[in-house]
């Protein structure tokens, strides 16, 4: 009865969970907000100052409070679902509209000054927005059919005035009506002349008008009537908003984008699941249900908090799989290690989860120390990475431990796996018989025959090796940066048809832009890539944007940052990488002793150096994304590392007492050739999410996608062949000193048949 009870409730847990998942899931993705470049939109960075003839003028903490809202007020009038405003560094605010179709017209309603005056001929003030009342401007239409604009004034008979004053001008009678004039530049009898002048239009005053009632008329569409309302409404801006970042996404970019990266990650999470049930049977079906609940979970927390859903925020939710299942390896390597020294599957199943907890909850500690750092210290779309990576820790921590356990632990304790090791992926020949006594220490493994620690300076020598090739390429080539951290311009153009560098060149010197620095991507060739210099104000970027539609059909992708932000990006990006190493190497350091929180942080350094070293010799360029990757991977090598001494420690206990450095060695060996399996199947599962998005995903997330790829290989190679072996010279010159290594042994798991619950 107890068997089949059992049986029986998880086969129930199963139905629930996914009745759960398919009744809900589709309504859940539909709630999720996607970024800018994802459906398109722009982004902006606006920098608050004084506005011009008020030098003096405070910016203040109530001034920029103030100026957001005015902000949030005009992207009312455009509609836009959920826009972002967010005030930064107490004097900047950023802006993202995701999924504004006319972006053009959007960036010049938030950053126009929306100061309203009317002037005469001679550009003398007349009235200006302190004379209109508020929020009275209305879309309208004049007596002949015309789209106009409807105001009202405060004082009538002061309107009649300046009526009077302008009519007596003749024939220079016009009423000249501005938006943001400026001084000493603006000129209605120089603007009068151009085809499509400054000023919004500029009626003669042929009689005398006493009325509160104005109507401004000029060449208006229905739509820029609304437009010029709304923004006469939500009130002129009390400052000047300078742009010193920006980035404009094309809706063809977004949705291709989009699909690319979906695509992308099925193919990598499937690969995942595929292995686990291949290699590890029962518990792999076990491990792709709680992957599959732990990715509905982190959508619908994600949802919950109102998250929006960037390139690399699905980056990081398949980089979150990759590292979920890492704690059900280990969980599981644990459990088939008991169960090959003769242990039942009840207590193989109990001591195994107890003994990988401690190396679980190190491991998804030290991660989320880095995705932290990074949610502090990045902005915009790496905050988003962020966020999504430490939903994925916490929720992987819940469905991989306590629900992996928990539907495992159902079957377990039915008694339908009993003596069926074939079903954790063991053949019967490998299991040692309980009365033979064998210790988990000395099981053989595949990598029996590898001396790691003797070989141990060959991997110096290999290392220093790469590291000075690193420091010389370093020197000579530099490293390729991104307009992130160099300042500049980025087009990305998108053709219906193969494109070259030659072709491209030709079309932007046609229409006035000369480029050198092209190169040519996509999996047609056909996404061109063009980096200036200079930084584009907002003017170029609109004709620009014009010019390149009607050559290609699609809207480009352009990004702008000031030298400023590029250099406080880069200080960022330093401080991140350095708060990360520092706090990593102080909790390891804590866990388990300084010897090995030196060893993990030489290795960290190792990986990161040679990250850059490749992306210097290959060229690829060196964003914000970059950094993101360096510090995903600082807290995912570092799992191995902690993996490795976590194994170490534990069989430093079951010895109790080290004589010499040959038995120092041999238990370092030993550690290593145990864990050595895990690490290969942990950074597999990675690696089949990380090539997918190389091979399958968009190609704004491919360089991070081949940043991650180089520290997945560069952090396993460390901590196998670097920062064990650093641990163990260190320990070993301990030994030296003090003759014996004491460490309090450990007491015998093995209890009775049962498991300790």
């Amino acid at each position: 009865m107890k068997k089949r009870s059992r049986i029986v409730a998880f086969l129930l847990l199963l139905v629930m969970l996914g009745s759960l998942i398919g009744v809900t899931v589709s309504p859940i993705i539909k709630d999720v907000r996607l970024g800018l470049d994802l459906q398109g939109g722009f982004e902006v960075l606006y920098e608050v100052k004084p506005l011009k003839g008020k030098e003096g003028q405070k910016i203040t903490e109530d001034v920029v409070a103030d100026t957001a809202g005015a902000l949030r007020n005009r992207v009312d009038v455009l509609g836009v679902n959920e826009p972002v405003i967010q005030v930064e560094s107490n004097n900047r605010i950023r802006v993202q509209l995701a999924g504004v179709e006319d972006q053009e017209t959007a960036r010049e309603l938030l950053s126009t000054q929306a100061n309203l005056t009317f002037r005469d001929a001679d550009d003398n003030l007349m009235l200006d927005g302190d004379d209109l009342k508020e929020g009275k401007a209305k879309a309208n239409f004049g007596q002949n059919g015309n789209p106009v604009v409807t105001l009202e004034m405060k004082d009538p008979d002061k309107f009649g005035q300046v009526t009077a004053e302008i009519k007596a001008k003749a024939p220079e009678n016009v009423m000249v009506i501005w938006m943001d004039f400026e001084e000493g530049v603006d000129s209605y009898k120089e603007e009068r002349m151009k085809e499509k002048p400054k000023f919004i239009s500029a009626p003669s005053v042929n009689e005398v008008i006493n009325s509160s009632n104005v109507e401004i008329n000029g060449s208006f569409t229905v739509d820029e009537t609304k437009d010029l309302a709304g923004i006469l409404n939500a009130g002129a801006l009390p400052v000047h908003l300078e742009e010193i970042y920006s980035t404009s996404v094309g809706a063809q970019f977004g949705a291709q984008a989009l699909d690319k990266t979906i695509f992308a990650g099925i193919v990598g999470i499937s690969l995942i699941f595929l292995f686990m049930l291949v290699y590890y049977r029962v518990p792999g079906f076990v491990a792709v249900v709680t992957l599959s609940v732990y990715i509905y979970l982190i959508l619908t927390v994600f949802t919950g908090i109102n998250g929006v859903l960037t390139l690399p925020g699905i980056a990081a939710l398949m980089l979150g799989v990759g590292m979920a299942v890492d704690a059900n390896i280990l969980t599981y390597e644990r459990i088939r290690e008991e169960l090959r020294v003769g242990k039942s599957v009840k207590t193989a199943f109990s001591v195994g989860a107890k003994s990988a907890f401690t190396a679980i909850l190190d491991a998804n500690i030290t991660t989320l120390l880095a995705a932290v750092v990074l949610f502090i210290f990045g902005t915009s779309s790496v905050k988003g990475f962020a966020t999504m990576l430490i939903i994925s820790i916490l929720v992987s921590f819940l469905t991989a431990v306590w629900g992996s356990r928990l539907l495992l632990g159902l079957l377990v304790n039915s008694g339908m796996l009993d003596g069926k090791t074939g079903l954790f992926g063991i053949s019967k020949k490998r299991v040692h018989a309980p009365e033979e006594d064998v210790d988990t220490l000395d099981l053989t493994t595949k990598f029996d025959r590898f001396d790691f620690v003797r070989a141990r300076k060959k991997f110096y020598v290999v290392s220093m090796a790469l590291i000075i090739a690193g420091i010389i390429v370093l020197g000579v080539f530099k490293l390729n940066l991104g307009i992130d951290f160099a300042g500049g311009t980025r087009v990305e153009i998108l053709s219906d048809t193969p494109v070259t560098a030659e072709e491209i060149s030709s079309t932007l010197e046609k229409i006035g832009h000369p480029a050198t620095d092209i190169v040519i991507s996509g999996d047609t060739n056909n996404i061109g890539v063009v980096r200036y210099k200079e930084e584009f104000k907002q003017e170029t970027v609109n004709k620009f944007k014009k010019d390149l539609k009607a050559h290609y059909g699609a809207d480009p992708n352009i990004s702008t940052v000031s030298n400023t932000v590029g250099k406080e990006l880069a200080e960022n990006a330093l401080k991140a990488l350095l708060v990360a190493a520092l706090g990593i190497v102080v909790y390891v350091a804590f866990r388990f002793e300084w010897r090995m929180g030196v060893s993990s942080i030489i290795g960290l350094i190792h990986d990161a150096f040679f990250m850059v070293a490749v992306f210097s010799i290959s060229r690829l360029e060196v964003d914000i994304t970059f950094i993101a990757a360096v510090l995903t991977i600082v807290g995912y090598s570092i799992n191995d590392t902690i993996v490795t001494f976590d194994r170490i420690r534990e069989n430093l206990h079951k010895r109790g007492k080290i004589e010499s450095a040959t038995e120092l060695a041999d238990i370092v060996n030993r550690s290593l050739r145990q864990t050595l399996g895990r690490s290969v199947n942990t950074v597999l599962t990675v690696v089949f999410v990380v090539v997918a998005l190389i091979a399958l995903g968009a190609e704004a997330i491919r360089p991070f996608s081949i940043a991650l790829l180089i520290g997945l290989l560069a952090g396993t190679y460390s901590s196998i062949f670097i920062s064990a072996q650093i641990w163990f010279d260190l320990k070993k010159k301990e030994l030296e000193k003090t003759g014996t290594l004491k460490v309090e042994k450990e007491k015998k798991q093995w209890g009775s048949d049962e498991p300790v619950v």
